[in-house]
């Protein structure tokens, strides 16, 4: 698992060190934040940054609970900081500090120390934090493992690397890509143990406590649906409609207010509609997708063999890690499953489990031709062929495009 984080962590330290910004590691629980911020310790270290010029607090320690009072937290950092050299602080989980953005303002203002902050909520950077600090920070988005880093994790664990990798797909499927997940032993009951745990203390504690909501059953039949239509244009009312008429009774303006909660805790990410002819983006459905394939296999129980939606679902967060935003496209009445912009460009992706049917290669063509420009356009399969173009589009294998 450190080996993926460590070389992660030397790129974002060389490249960041020093640099007069905050850097910013977001994402949800247990995907690595704070083992980043303890390797980054570490490359300073063997940089030969004294220790003591090295500030660690985990907000989530019960020994740390007296600093989640912002001046309190404020004022142990600047004691612990001696003389006028560099020093580097690193605040783990510093959304737990109620008014927190106070703090950072005031610790980033010296001259002496180089702050690094992690959260488990986008709240982290709306609002005060974001004016007070518009252009001075940077934002290291993490997520679990691609299945790249989880085939590398397994296999610097000696526990895969005689395995094909369509065997370890399917066990990615079905396990997820949560750091810990890559050291437990091959037991199911384990795993499940495992995210469940992750599970629970996301929609209890970073979504229903922060966001004070008392219908948990509402809530908890809200990610079943969404993590039961990953890869379905929905909206709001959509949602609310048909959670009212299986039994839950709830309003839009309800499930607007759980789904901003479930997205702001990373458990979710919304993809939305772009009109590829009209160049504009489209206000009224998105899809969203689940952050991580193990957590659907919990709430879905043994119901996840939808495994075209599922390999769809995972390849927009490789393209998410690659590209940042990543949107779903519309040209006439065809869908593009996704679109993304590169330094040298637009590009285009359609996903499709299998095209060896002739009739389902030529849709997923035919979708691509519509589309009035000449960008890159590619079919991912999971299909075992070698890269072809077919009219100018690039048709791969999906395991070959995730290990590029």
């Amino acid at each position: 698992m450190k080996q993926n984080l460590h070389s992660l962590s030397q790129r974002k330290n060389k490249t960041w060190k020093d640099k007069d910004v905050i850097k910013v590691v977001t994402g949800i629980r247990r995907c690595g934040k704070s083992t980043l911020l303890q390797l980054f310790a570490q490359n300073l270290i063997s940089q030969g940054i004294d220790k003591s010029r090295i500030i660690t607090i985990n907000l989530e320690q019960l020994e740390n609970e007296q600093l989640l009072d912002y001046k309190t937290l404020h004022d142990e950092i600047l004691s612990r900081v001696t003389s006028e050299e560099m020093h580097y602080v690193m605040i783990d989980e510093v959304q737990n500090v109620t008014d927190f953005q106070k703090a950072v303002d005031s610790l980033y203002t010296r001259p002496n120390i180089d702050l690094y902050i992690t959260g488990s909520n986008a709240l982290l950077l709306e609002g005060t934090l974001t004016t007070l600090l518009s252009g001075r920070y940077v934002e290291i988005k993490m997520q679990p493992f691609s299945f790249k880093e989880y085939k590398e994790a397994l296999d610097d664990n000696s526990q895969q690397n005689t395995t094909s990798l369509m065997r370890l797909y399917n066990r990615y499927c079905s396990q997820g890509g949560f750091p810990v997940v890559t050291q437990l032993e091959n037991n199911s009951l384990i795993h499940h143990d495992y995210l469940e745990g992750i599970l629970n203390t996301v929609l209890f504690k970073d979504v229903a406590q922060r966001y004070k909501i008392t219908n948990l059953y509402a809530l908890e039949v809200l990610v079943q649906y969404l993590f039961d239509n990953i890869g379905n244009l929905t909206s709001i009312k959509k949602i609310a409609d048909t959670m009212t008429s299986f039994g839950t009774k709830i309003s839009t303006n309800t499930v607007a207010e759980y789904l901003k909660g479930l997205c702001n805790s990373y458990i979710f990410y919304p993809a939305r509609r772009y009109d590829i002819k009209g160049k504009k983006l489209l206000k009224m459905q998105a899809k969203y997708y689940g952050v991580d394939m193990g957590l659907r296999k919990i709430v879905l129980s043994n119901q996840v063999r939808d495994t075209g939606r599922i390999l769809e679902n995972i390849v927009f967060f490789e393209l998410k890690r690659r590209y940042g935003t990543v949107w779903v496209g519309s040209v006439g009445d065809q869908e593009i499953d996704f679109i993304v912009t590169t330094p040298q460009g637009v590009e285009y992706f359609q996903v499709a489990e299998t095209i060896q049917e002739e009739a389902t290669k030529q849709r997923e063509l035919a979708s691509l031709k519509k589309i009035p420009d000449n960008n890159p356009k590619t079919i991912l399969t999971l299909d075992d062929c070698d890269p072809i173009y077919v009219d100018g589009i690039k048709i791969m294998n999906t395991l070959d495009f995730f290990m590029e």
